[in-house]
């Protein structure tokens, strides 16, 4: 017995976006859903309450850096992540796959494994489908991904086929050594790179195992994003209806709009945070550095159409002012604008499913934004 259960609720006539409910023993998600990422078990510049009073009822952590520091034994003693990070919502841990293989020289990949140098201190250390299932299960997460090879973009299409594969033969290793069904959702997750007949013989690789839910990895990796969606267009049709599917890695807006159109029911995305530290927004025109010297003296707020704390405390012309002075304050207003923005972004996304409106969603948000998601 899977510990998630998903409701799909309302599908589109006229694209294949959908309405779910995602349960887990911790919360209750609303779908389409974006997660934002709290990688080191905190959503950077972000304290666990803002996020909650966002509306935001599951957040995303990493194996592999949770692992690593301050280690996974140390976070079970502490009653496990939710009790460590004071979050009361779902979290999803994601395998530590992607992270291993963007190592470079510093991993080396077999058949039992990949052994690879922390990032840190150099240390050596070896990671397994097990070992990946041991972490995940210590950090009692609600949903624990199987441990993955994420082929680079572009690559040799033997070495994807090869990839995606032993991504399945892992992924079996990951069920057995999964015992904790009552309290843990297993997803699997589909490779492939670009190649269409590739991921569909990943899906029907994992799809075999029947497990409570499947993610879309391996995208947004490099290639553009008219290859991405060109791709996307055909991988969702390779999931089941009934189970919920998770599109790794993807948080633009417009990643948003396009993957929901296209059947994606979750999303996770290090963007809003990272480009808040950079002074990059979300607004509903577009994309918006608040480096620019002409807001200077901009009185008015990030944008005019958002109702979140940053933007009915604060002008323009402070948020440049703290940013340029370096202040720690900037990093944690643009991060909490750009999580609210998403966050809404998806509430509005599906409250038009429901009422039959997403396609006029979707042609106003161009109008509105234009092409300016080119981060």
């Amino acid at each position: 017995m899977s510990s998630l259960k998903f409701e799909l609720l309302k599908q589109s006539d006229r694209s294949k976006a959908r309405r779910g409910r995602i349960t887990t023993l911790h919360s209750v998600i609303e779908t389409p859903v974006f997660m934002p990422v709290g990688t080191q078990a905190t959503v950077k510049a972000l304290k666990p309450e803002e996020i909650s009073d966002m509306g935001a009822r599951i957040i995303l952590s990493n194996t592999y850096h949770l692992y690593l520091r301050p280690g996974h034994d140390l976070i079970k003693e502490a009653g496990g992540l939710h009790k460590f990070m004071n979050w009361d919502g779902s979290i999803l841990t994601d395998s530590g796959g992607f992270q291993v293989f963007s190592l470079g020289k510093l991993r080396k990949i077999s058949e039992e494994g990949v052994k690879f140098q922390s990032h840190i201190d150099g240390s050596s250390h070896m990671l397994t489908p097990e070992k990946v299932m041991e972490i995940q299960t210590a950090l009692g997460s609600d949903i624990m991904m199987a441990f993955d090879e994420c082929a680079p973009y572009p690559a040799d299409r033997n070495y994807v086929k090869n990839s995606l594969e032993r991504t399945s033969r892992w992924l079996k290793r990951c069920k057995e050594a999964h015992w904790n069904t009552e309290k843990q959702a297993l997803f699997g997750i589909m490779q492939g790179g670009m190649h269409k007949d590739l991921r569909k013989l990943s899906a029907e690789q994992i799809v075999e195992m029947d497990l409570p839910g499947y993610s879309i990895g391996g995208l947004s990796v490099g290639e553009p994003k008219e290859i991405m969606y060109d791709v996307l267009d055909e991988c969702v049709d390779y999931l089941p209806k009934e189970k919920p599917r998770y599109l790794m890695g993807v948080g633009s807006p417009d990643c948003l709009i396009e993957g929901v159109a296209r059947g994606i029911d979750m999303f996770d995305c290090v963007l809003p945070t990272r480009i808040a530290r950079n002074g990059m927004v979300f607004t509903s025109e577009g994309k918006l550095s608040i480096k620019n010297k002409k807001y200077e003296r901009d009185f008015t707020p990030l944008d005019h159409k958002c109702d979140c704390y940053v933007c009915r405390n604060y002008s323009r012309a402070y948020l440049r002012h703290i940013f340029k002075a370096n202040e720690i304050l900037s990093s944690m207003l643009l991060s909490h604008h750009n999580i609210y923005y998403l966050v809404n972004l998806m509430k509005e996304i599906r409250e038009a499913i429901e009422e039959d409106r997403f396609e006029e969603l979707r042609t106003r948000f161009y109008e509105e934004t234009g092409d300016t998601w080119k981060l």
